[in-house]
């Protein structure tokens, strides 16, 4: 390990600890690195700047971005929790259940959890809480059930994989339509067994034309992940334009279907959109950097080396890599095992064998996980900040959906034909 090497993770693990932002935390130990190993400084612009005006897909990203604020300022969000009520809200725990079930739907939007827990999850929970559920419950489903948001299509990390592997992004994005659904299953069950324990009430079943109005009134919503996703996979818009759809529609449908929409808070959401936005691409850009210093280091290589000294069983090396990255996810931001970690692990597994669409779904699949799980877990603070829940009710809580998450995991990881059947059957893709 040269000097150079030490100075970067000495400057990253201080960044890291003075809570400073991440991209900018690797962009500062980047150019450290470089400045003492007497390579050109400039190279750390020049590999961003590529990086993000090089790469078409990665337009996506704010263009999602902007449809997920679009959609918790417009109403959207509450057209999707009423379609989802009358689906399920009649059996024993209703909400609940229509908690998981939007956001399914919602994700195949936005592709983001913290949107969904944030927007969505807001009005889930004050449901809840009037219905008599147990606010640490509440903020608990909605903590996990968020998790589908990065899972299921279009999804913003899914991208990012893509990036940094090569990838195919519409094979990643249609592997992760099945764990999706089996994580949103695996929930429900979890909701029901719990709800026929504590006796959670169902919702009350509005009468066949009630529903039916409300379905109609719906419908300009539900259709967004149609379009989606039917544009994306019948090849008619890339995922990049599919983005820029999406935004579109929920623009149009929230101004002129719902009328909900205006001037100020289109303002207010355009500048989130640009400030969330810059952080993700920052995050893009220095990771190709990063990936210069660690292939510059032999780190990749001497992991991968070291690791096949080991086994060089692909499936004992899953179970590494799932265990390794549900402890990082516990203390780590979903940002930083990205794009320090993954690059360290891409190496290895192409070496195994292993696909890289499964080992895409797989690590997105476990670092979500990460989203919810104490002490660091995001969602867990943002489920808690939106309902004034004390932390420690929603980490009582979030036990048993996290295991139910970690078996879909298991399923996944060793029955990879799981992620692969769509992208095979669909797009041909042959890995």
């Amino acid at each position: 390990m040269s000097i150079a090497f030490i100075v970067f993770l000495v400057i990253f693990v201080l960044i890291f600890l003075l809570k400073m932002p991440i991209p900018l935390g690797l962009l500062a130990a980047c150019t450290f690195y470089f400045l003492i190993s007497g390579a050109n400084t400039r190279l750390v612009a020049q590999t961003m700047l590529a990086t993000l005006n090089g790469n078409y897909i990665v337009m996506a990203i704010p263009l999602y971005i902007f449809s997920a604020n679009i959609m918790n300022n417009g109403t959207i969000t509450e057209r999707i929790f009423d379609f989802s009520k009358g689906i399920v809200g009649r059996f024993r725990g209703g909400l609940a259940h229509v908690n998981v079930l939007a956001s399914l739907i919602f994700s195949g939007m936005t592709g983001s959890a913290v949107a969904d827990a944030a927007g969505l999850g807001k009005l889930e929970i004050e449901a809840m809480r009037k219905e008599g559920y147990d606010d640490g419950f509440s903020c608990a489903v909605t903590a996990a059930s968020a998790t589908i948001g990065p899972i299921f299509p279009p999804s913003i990390p899914i991208i990012i994989f893509s990036t940094i592997s090569g990838a195919s992004v519409g094979a990643l994005f249609m592997g992760g339509m099945i764990p999706g659904i089996l994580l949103a299953v695996a929930l429900m069950i979890f909701v029901a067994l719990i709800s026929t324990k504590r006796k959670y009430p169902r919702a009350p079943v509005k009468d066949i034309k009630a529903y039916l109005v409300n379905s109609f009134r719906s419908i300009p919503a539900i259709l967004t992940p149609v379009i989606l996703l039917i544009g994306i996979y019948t090849g008619v818009m890339t995922p990049t334009e599919a983005g820029a759809v999406a935004g579109l529609y929920a623009l149009i449908i929230s101004v002129f279907a719902y009328k909900v929409l205006k001037w100020k808070a289109f303002k207010e959401l355009l500048i989130d959109t640009i400030k969330t936005s810059g952080i993700v691409c920052l995050m893009i850009g220095a990771a190709p950097v990063m990936s210069y210093v660690v292939a510059k280091e032999q780190i990749a290589t001497r992991l991968s080396e070291w690791i096949l000294t080991i086994s060089s069983n692909p499936m004992l090396f899953l179970l590494f890599v799932n265990i390794f990255l549900l402890i990082l996810g516990m203390v780590l931001s979903t940002s930083v095992i990205q794009l320090v970690v993954l690059p360290l692990l891409i190496p290895t597994a192409i070496a195994m064998g292993i696909d890289m669409v499964h080992f895409g779904i797989l690590t997105t699949f476990n670092i979500m996980v990460g989203l919810s799980t104490p002490p660091y877990g995001m969602l867990l603070f943002v489920t808690s900040g939106i309902s004034d829940t004390p932390l420690k009710k929603v980490i009582k809580e979030i036990i048993w959906p996290t295991i139910a998450a970690i078996a879909v995991l298991a399923i996944i990881t060793y029955i990879p034909d799981i992620v692969l059947f769509l992208p095979r059957v669909l797009l041909g893709y042959n890995g």
